[in-house]
């Protein structure tokens, strides 16, 4: 199937994890890719373009060294997100910042460079990545909870006003999916970390995959296959939504 032939699409976050995989699927579907990220981009049967989200002087060069290389953009999908997390009492301003600096921040930094490329085709498409924790409660992630909120209302506002000019934006919520983040659990939550508040955010589906901390969770590419979905015109009535995948953690 390559619903997304000669789909000009940038990818950010492409490194690694989700957005690695989403790259990867959208290729095999028939799409003209530019992939970045700051690092893990050298293997890629792509172009790509190093480039650090939070950085507006980055981004604007690196979306510009995209839309030459596409020759214009019908597609961006902001998939470039961290996560820092400790007891909220003992977060850093520095780490909030960073958080949202990176989430948040940077979301609106590439689709505001993105936006005009985007608009000149008549139908395009913007895909953000939040998370569960933007409507769900995740403990010790009072930071990155709030970048993916504020992700979501950001979609939200993207969806109406310029839908009259062919844009649609969606969010994609993932949970419970294997990424650097997931994969690093061990490393960023706290030491003394209660697990026992996490038992409201295991999937109910099987998966076969866990975290180093034995949470299960799904193959990267169960996201991947939603975002090329939403690039294609399978996606053409979906816009101002938040689209969760994972596995029915919050059914």
């Amino acid at each position: 199937m390559e619903r997304l032939r000669d789909r000009r699409i940038l990818v950010t976050g492409a490194g690694s994890g989700i957005g690695r995989a989403t790259t990867l699927r959208l290729l095999a579907e028939g799409a003209r890719v530019v992939a970045t990220d700051v690092t893990g981009l050298d293997d890629l049967p792509t172009a790509t373009v190093p480039m650090d989200v939070a950085d507006e002087a980055a981004v604007a060069a690196g979306v510009a060294s995209a839309l030459e290389t596409l020759g214009g953009l019908d597609v961006l999908v902001n998939a470039a997100g961290i996560l820092l997390a400790s007891h909220t009492h003992e977060t850093s301003l520095e780490l909030w910042n960073r958080v949202l600096a990176v989430n948040l921040t940077g979301t609106f930094l590439v689709t505001r460079a993105a936006l005009p490329a985007l608009l000149a085709t008549g139908k395009s498409v913007v895909v953000n990545f939040s998370s569960t924790s933007a409507s769900f409660a995740h403990p010790y992630m009072a930071a990155y909870c709030a970048s993916k909120g504020g992700i979501q209302a950001f979609t939200h506002s993207l969806a109406l006003e310029y839908a009259k000019q062919g844009l649609r934006a969606v969010s994609v919520a993932p949970g419970s999916v294997k990424s650097g983040i997931t994969d690093s659990a061990a490393s960023w939550l706290p030491q003394d970390v209660d697990f026992t508040l996490f038992g409201r955010l295991l999937p109910i589906l099987p998966t076969g995959l866990t975290t180093e901390v034995g949470n299960p969770v799904a193959r990267p590419e169960a996201v991947a296959g939603v975002v090329a979905m939403l690039a294609s015109d399978d996606g053409e009535f979906i816009t101002g939504t938040e689209i969760r995948v994972d596995g029915g953690t919050h059914t």
